[in-house]
């Protein structure tokens, strides 16, 4: 870490240079998590300069990524025992449940980072569902709505713009979620493809008056179905 300092600074200790960068200004002691244990180490600071050592940065992308790997194991239903069996085996270390719930902290921050993200592009074509999910709620299990927007970027690819859960479909809740879309950016939408759901269709007037409506096919084969003998 002193070596790659003085790359940065492009002089060594103590040493008078024009060419010099910035200035060494002593050590700040932390605590690295390591796979084979918290070890305390000393990292170089400069002034005048932006500097963090590279290997650190490699280590804490690699520990970064095992913890993104056990949150997802974790989310997808294998059990605290059997992760804390995988980690052991290949990383030589358990793993607790409290470390498995930090772990999934992380996914939990990405995701609101990924929610709350400024749509910078332009959406011609946006399509609106939701899918019921079953979750745990107030000690019980039930069905919770999911509100999905996928726009058509100018490329002409498919993105997620956004993705809130609901306790239901209702007018209220679809409502909040076209205003978050709105205040995150969406603009230039030259058409919405959704089912004919009535609180959506009332939320989405609400919103984006001027933008047009076209019903999703599939949804209206499927409600054809259930009159067809």
């Amino acid at each position: 870490m002193k070596l790659e300092r003085e790359a940065a600074l492009n002089a060594s200790p103590y040493e008078r240079n024009l060419e010099r960068k910035g200035y060494a200004n002593g050590f700040k002691e932390r605590e690295y998590a390591s796979r084979l244990g918290s070890v305390r180490i000393k990292i170089p600071q400069v002034r005048n300069l932006s500097f963090y050592p590279n290997c650190l940065e490699k280590g804490e992308r690699s520990e970064r990524a095992l913890k993104l790997a056990i949150a997802e194991m974790y989310i997808n239903g294998v059990s605290t025992r059997k992760v804390s069996k995988i980690t052991e085996e290949l990383c030589g270390f358990e793993v607790s449940s409290a470390q498995v719930s930090r772990c999934t902290a992380i996914l939990d921050e990405e995701l609101q980072k990924f929610r709350e993200r400024p749509l910078t592009g332009k959406y011609a074509y946006v399509y609106f569902d939701a899918i019921y999910e079953k979750i745990r709620h107030n000690n019980s299990v039930i069905s919770m709505a999911t509100m999905i927007a996928i726009g058509v970027n100018e490329e002409g690819k498919r993105e997620v713009l956004g993705i809130s859960s609901k306790l239901s479909e209702a007018e209220v809740h679809w409502r909040c979620f076209f205003e978050e879309l709105q205040k995150r950016g969406l603009y230039g939408v030259q058409l919405f493809i959704s089912d004919d759901h009535a609180g959506m269709k009332a939320a989405r007037k609400a919103v984006f008056p001027s933008v047009k409506w076209q019903r999703c096919q599939f949804h209206m084969a499927q409600n054809a179905q259930s009159y067809a003998p």
